[in-house]
This record gives C-alpha cells, structure tokens and sequence, in this order.
C-alpha cells in the first residue's frame, strides 16, 4: 500500500503496510540511515524524528501514522549540518560514540522550537527520553544552552 508524506520538504510515495515501523520506512525504503535503531520500543529515543512539528519515536509508530503528514529526519534539518543545533553539537564536541546523537539532536531542536529558553530543568524534561551510554548529558545541556543564548 502507497503511504504518501513530506519526507524532508520533498512529497514521498512508500510501498508499506501501514503497520511498518517508520524508522524501518525511513531507512529501508527511502534509504536515510540518520535515524537510528536503538531499543524497538521507544525507551533510548535514538530513532526520535518530527512527525509534524513533534518529536515522535520512529521505532514505535506506523508508517501509516505519517500519512499526509511531515516528517523530519536528522538529514531534513539541513543539507550542510549547519543547524545551529547540529553546529552547537560539533563545537562544544557533544559526542562521544555519537550514536544517539541523531535522536538527541531532534528532541533538542524540538525542545527550542516550544521553549527558546529552557532552563535546566526543562532540558532534563525534555531530554528525559534520551538515553546517552556514554554519558554525555553534561555537554548535550551546554550545547542547548548555548543554541538558546545565540538566538536571543
């Protein structure tokens, strides 16, 4: 069954059933890799992408759940890497192994999409869903921090 959404700006057409993870959809059959597989039910927020504005666990929502909707990938927040947030990420060297950073980067964006001044305590509640291995949560609050302080 053809499943139609905004994949990153651009109108896509996935042969899918509609009980398909997206993340699987995203990276199988549109082939963007960004988003990855963490845990498979919506613990590690490693596959966190934007399904209209919000961020969602790719792993544990249907594909079908995209339909007419716009979803946004790590890739879709810029061509270049050039996110403030992204930008923010490399410069304060955020990651470590860098595996969830794709997940934690999305839930971040999304936290200063609603509040461009998160206080620490809105981070943590916002970041909760992000499991980090190697601990990086210290300089992931700076990065947000800093992204927050160059848009005012």
């Amino acid at each position: 069954m053809a499943i139609d959404f905004e994949l990153n700006g651009k109108a896509v057409s996935l042969d899918a059933d509609p009980a398909m993870p997206l993340l699987w959809a995203i990276r199988d059959l549109a082939g963007l890799t960004g988003t990855k597989y963490g845990c498979g039910k919506a613990l590690c927020g490693a596959c966190t992408v934007h399904i209209n504005g919000q961020p969602m666990r790719s792993c544990s929502v249907p594909v079908s759940a995209a339909a007419d909707g716009k979803v946004t990938t790590i890739e879709g927040l810029s061509e270049n890497g050039d996110h403030p947030v992204q930008v923010a990420w490399r410069e304060l060297n955020v990651a470590q192994c860098g595996y969830c950073q794709s997940g934690q980067i999305m839930s971040a964006v999304a936290l200063l999409e609603r509040t461009p001044k998160p206080t620490d305590a809105d981070i943590d509640s916002a970041m909760s869903g992000n499991i980090c291995r190697c601990g990086t949560y210290t300089r992931i609050r700076k990065a947000i921090h800093r992204v927050a302080e160059d848009q005012s």
